[in-house]
């Protein structure tokens, strides 16, 4: 049996050089070693994102913490200092613990010479009359501004709130003759008369947020045959409660700090607030600054309580504030 000869059409491959084969091919085997060789040199590193991630968030709480420091160092300084003798403070740096720790100075506010039971009372019911008054007007000329329509409305509005332009202490000299000619200097009344009824702040910061409660609401509360007043009370107050317990803070604070006006109006000591009983404390030739810092403490107190009571209403109030 032979074999046939093979076809001399039929092309017969033929085996390339080495040195003549592409320099971009290669065998499998050389492919697959080759890349086993190479990669182990070359293995990728973990993503970068990562380490700057890292950093970032390290910054972040970084910047938090020394802003946390600054905020609560004065507050701190207070504390240690109003806990030390005079003796100590003067011959020790300022930030040296307090050692032994003492409350003499406290005893000392309220004891017979300085009495400072009777400023923290008049402090509190000024602060009382002020926030119920200024926050039971705002709430009516705000809803007014926002939901009534009568003639002016606009004009008005923007009228009483420009006058947040105007600095309060020119307002002084008037308000005094006013209330000198009303025999109200030393007087309780003196004290609070003039600012009891709505600030231009908080009338312009309830409207804006009484204007964005959805009408809907509104609506079908008319239809239930509620009145404005009831519209207000019992659906724009507690569908509003975050920023009203923000303005409520702000009220507080405010009053309860209030300075100037005190002083002018009310320097008898029986109607002293508990800012003019405290810088009564440091007089020109005695530093009593223990006495002093013990006296800020005692004013700083029921704001932190307060704030602590009232963090998640703020928090709440940020937000709505931002989604609007």
């Amino acid at each position: 049996m032979t074999t046939p000869a093979p076809d001399s059409t039929t092309p017969v491959p033929r085996a390339v050089p080495a040195d003549r084969r592409s320099p971009g091919r290669s065998s499998p085997g050389a492919a697959v070693g080759g890349g086993r060789a190479g990669g182990a040199g070359r293995r990728d590193s973990p993503p970068s994102w990562h380490t700057s991630r890292l950093w970032m968030n390290v910054l972040t709480y970084a910047f938090l913490l020394a802003g946390a420091l600054v905020m609560i160092g004065p507050f701190a300084f207070s504390v240690m200092t109003s806990l030390k003798t005079p003796q100590q403070f003067n011959t020790t740096w300022p930030l040296t613990a307090p050692d032994p720790v003492t409350g003499e100075n406290y005893v000392a506010l309220f004891g017979e010479r300085y009495d400072f039971v009777v400023p923290i009372a008049v402090t509190a019911q000024v602060v009382v009359v002020l926030v119920v008054g200024q926050m039971l007007t705002s709430i009516l000329a705000a809803y007014a501004f926002a939901q009534l329509r009568f003639p002016g409305r606009e004009v008005l509005f923007w009228v009483y709130v420009s006058t947040l332009m105007i600095p309060a202490v020119v307002t002084i000299i008037p308000l005094y003759s006013m209330m000198t000619s009303l025999d109200l200097k030393n007087t309780f009344w003196g004290l609070v008369l003039p600012f009891m009824f709505g600030s231009p702040y908080a009338i312009f910061l309830l409207r804006e947020n009484f204007r964005a409660t959805p009408s809907d609401v509104l609506d079908a509360a008319t239809i239930d045959g509620a009145g404005p007043l009831r519209r207000l009370w019992q659906v724009m107050v507690p569908m509003n409660k975050p920023i009203l317990a923000t303005l409520l803070l702000i009220t507080v604070v405010s009053q309860w700090n209030s300075f100037m006006w005190p002083l002018i109006i009310a320097p008898a000591p029986e109607w002293n607030v508990i800012t003019v009983a405290t810088g009564a404390l440091q007089t020109q030739y005695a530093g009593n600054w223990t006495l002093v810092m013990a006296a800020t403490t005692i004013a700083l107190a029921p704001l932190v309580v307060l704030f602590l009571v009232f963090q998640r209403q703020i928090t709440s109030s940020l937000g709505v504030t931002g989604v609007r």
